[in-house]
C-alpha cells in the first residue's frame, strides 16, 4: 500500500491512506480557518465583558482599548479564515455554516452592548435596527433556498458593507477614550454606522430580489 520514496529526493513515506487522512484532518473541525472561526466567536464575551464593565459598573477608561484591540482582532480573522481556507483548500461545510454565524453574533452583541452604553441612540437605533433586521432576513432567506439546493453567493457590495459596519462598531467601541485621542470618533463612528445602515438596505433587497424567484417558483410548482 505504502511506497518509500528514494531517500536522495526524500524520506517521506506517502501512500494513500496517509494523504487520505491529512485531507480528512485538514477539512475537519480543527483546520486552521475553522480555529480562526471560532477565536472569533470566543472574542465576542471579551468585548462585551470590556464594555459592560467600563459602561455599565464605571471601570477604567481603558477597557475600552482592550475592548477595540480583541474587535479588531475578530475582524481580521473574518478575512484570514477564508483566505487560508481557499490557499490551502480547507473549505469545509462547518466553516461555511460557522463563518457568517459567527460574523453576525459579532455584529449583533457590539450593537447591542454599543446601545445599552449609550453610545447608539436616539435616531442611530434605527440605523442598528436596520442593520439587525437585515442580517435576520438574509440568515433566514439563506435557510430557506439551502433547502432548496441554491446558493446566494455573497456580492462584492455586501462585503464592503461588512467592512463598513466593522470600521463603525470599530470607532464607537472606542467611543470616549476615543475621543481624547482623535476629536470627534464617536461622531465619525456613527456616520460609518449611517453609511453602512444604508447600504444594508440597498444589499438586503438586492439578496431578496435575488431569491424570491425561487419562492415563486417553488409555490407554483
Amino acid at each position: 500500500m505504502c511506497r518509500m520514496v528514494d531517500l536522495q529526493d526524500s524520506a517521506v513515506l506517502v501512500g494513500p491512506m496517509n494523504i487520505a487522512t491529512t485531507r480528512g484532518l485538514a477539512k475537519g473541525s480543527l483546520s486552521l480557518p475553522n480555529i480562526l472561526t471560532f477565536a472569533r466567536i470566543a472574542a465576542i464575551p471579551l468585548v462585551v465583558g470590556c464594555i459592560y464593565a467600563q459602561a455599565i459598573l464605571d471601570w477604567p477608561l481603558w477597557l475600552r482599548w482592550v475592548a477595540l484591540a480583541v474587535f479588531i482582532a475578530a475582524a481580521v480573522t473574518d478575512f484570514l479564515d477564508g483566505y487560508y481556507a481557499r490557499m490551502w483548500d480547507q473549505q469545509s461545510a462547518l466553516g461555511r455554516m460557522l463563518d457568517p454565524i459567527a460574523d453576525k453574533l459579532l455584529v449583533a452583541s457590539c450593537l447591542l452592548m454599543l446601545a445599552a452604553d449609550g453610545i447608539i441612540h436616539g435616531w442611530t437605533l434605527w440605523a442598528a435596527i436596520v442593520i439587525l433586521c437585515r442580517e435576520i432576513l438574509v440568515s433566514g432567506l439563506r435557510e430557506y433556498l439551502a433547502g432548496l439546493r441554491v446558493s446566494v453567493p455573497v456580492t462584492k457590495l455586501a462585503k464592503w458593507k461588512t467592512t463598513a459596519q466593522l470600521v463603525a462598531i470599530g470607532f464607537l467601541l472606542a467611543g470616549e477614550a476615543g475621543d481624547q485621542v482623535i476629536p470627534h470618533t464617536t461622531e465619525i463612528g456613527l456616520l460609518l454606522l449611517w453609511i453602512s445602515a444604508i447600504v444594508t438596505i440597498y444589499t438586503g433587497w438586492d439578496y431578496f430580489r435575488a431569491g424570491i424567484h425561487h419562492l415563486i417558483k417553488e409555490d407554483e410548482g
